[in-house]
């Protein structure tokens, strides 16, 4: 054990001096040839430990000081290597026959390389290995299986010293535990440079492409003239800009064609290359009032305000009427009952009748404009008369004329809902029955806001 050990500390210090890389895909295949020792577990093996019982001049523990362990492996990706892997040497039958016997196992074992999960170190890359193989101990044969650990030290990228060390169980007519310390050269190989320029395809740029190292690799070559070597051109049939890694920009405005909506027009980032004439962050081929500024949410157009109240049409609820914001741009209907009234009271009938005078509809006509802009206003129709005549007439004469003005605005679209009339006939003077134009003012139809009333 103590040679053992120093054999350990001589490959470390070797392999210090090393900064290369474990087995992968530049190096696909590794061949490893060199010594091993088995000591077949004993009871007292089981009760000092894993090191802990090794007595080579025993009867259970046989080394072999030639090459007698040799192994293929392939690297299949990620980490993982496939290996077969062969080992020859002499045991004791441990099932108590005297006189040793050859012991042969054939084994295809699943490596698996730590640095892939810890990070590469370099020089140095530990590994776990498990598998199944084929055991003969003398005419003895069977199945077994084996799992355990090791190490590759590397001295350059292609050679290095190999230690791994596991547990085999051997199953033949009477199956038996045994540990396997293997100790060997391993040496990597298999297309690491593909176009054979002399640079490892993990540093070539143009790994299938000869060309000089100082060139990464790749060979002097310009396909579009544009002064970006081929091997560093995104776009090597295209001429184009170093700045673009050799792609061109036709309309030259600092957005590579492969990104620019408009190529052939010169525009803005935030348009993505294409113009935008009125700056309003809208491209103009998106833009229905391209040299009118106004929000995306418009197609660029600028809100309208079609009644000039200072309420965008978006959100104005009486677009061609003005109206203060705070009533969502409609008009006040308190704003116009003056102008309502003073319509009503020219409202004439002819003597005696609930009929108008030809006069009189353009007078309701006008009346109706206004009110139709305030499709929620409820408003009370009121018929009054003079004292001429009896009370009785003059009440039925008075809502006759109330009902008349009403049904006519309904008739014109007005909502009937909205309408209330009533005859007061001659009981609310507004001037005196004495005279003939005292009598005239109290034959009258007014309108009211409902709640005024």
């Amino acid at each position: 054990m103590k040679h053992f050990k120093i054999a350990l500390l001589a490959i470390a210090l070797i392999a210090s001096y090393s900064n290369i890389n474990a087995q992968d895909e530049n190096h696909p295949w590794s061949l490893n040839f060199g010594t091993n020792f088995i000591d077949v577990v004993t009871d007292s093996d089981k009760s000092s430990g894993y090191f802990g019982s090794y007595d080579i001049g025993g009867n259970n523990v046989n080394v072999l000081p030639y090459l007698s362990s040799a192994s293929l492996g392939r690297y299949l990706g990620k980490g993982f290597i496939l290996e077969l892997a062969a080992d020859v040497n002499r045991i004791d039958k441990p099932w108590g026959n005297s006189g040793d016997v050859t012991f042969f196992g054939l084994d295809l074992n699943i490596k698996y390389d730590l640095n892939n999960a810890f990070g590469d170190t370099g020089w140095w890359n530990p590994y776990l290995y498990g598998g199944v193989g084929e055991n003969w101990v003398g005419s003895d044969t069977g199945i077994g299986f084996n799992f355990g650990a090791g190490m590759n030290f590397w001295f350059n990228d292609t050679w290095g010293i190999n230690f791994m060390s596991g547990y085999k169980k051997v199953n033949t007519d009477t199956s038996f535990d045994m540990y396997q310390h293997k100790l060997g050269v391993v040496w990597k190989f298999g297309k690491s440079d593909t176009d054979g320029d002399g640079v490892r395809d993990k540093d070539d740029k143009c790994p299938t492409l000869a060309g000089p190292a100082e060139n990464d690799g790749c060979p002097d070559m310009d396909a579009d003239n544009d002064g970006i070597e081929d091997c560093c051109d995104a776009c090597p049939d295209v001429p184009g800009l170093a700045e673009f890694d050799g792609c061109p920009d036709t309309d030259g405005d600092g957005i590579p064609d492969s990104e620019d909506l408009c190529p052939e027009e010169k525009g803005e980032v935030k348009t993505n290359g294409c113009p935008d004439s009125d700056g309003d962050g809208v491209a103009d081929k998106d833009d229905a009032c391209p040299d009118v500024a106004g929000p995306a949410t418009n197609a660029g157009c600028p809100f309208k305000d079609t009644d000039g109240d200072g309420v965008l049409d978006i959100v104005d609820k009486c677009v061609d009427v003005k109206g203060p914001a705070e009533n969502d741009g409609c008009p006040v209907v308190e704003d116009v009952m003056e102008a309502i009234k003073a319509l009503a009271r020219t409202v004439y009938f002819e003597t005696g009748k609930s009929t108008f005078t030809d006069e009189t509809y353009g007078r309701l006509d006008a009346m109706f404009n206004i009110m139709k802009d305030f499709p929620d206003a409820k408003f009370h129709v009121e018929g009054h008369a003079d004292n001429t005549g009896s009370e009785a007439i003059n009440d039925r004469l008075s809502t006759a004329r109330a009902n008349a003005v009403r049904d006519y605005l309904v008739s014109k679209g007005l909502n009937g809902a909205n309408f209330t009339a009533q005859g007061y006939g001659e009981k609310q003077p507004i001037d005196t029955n004495d005279t003939a134009s005292g009598r005239a003012n109290n034959r009258r139809v007014e309108i009211k806001l409902a709640e005024q009333q």
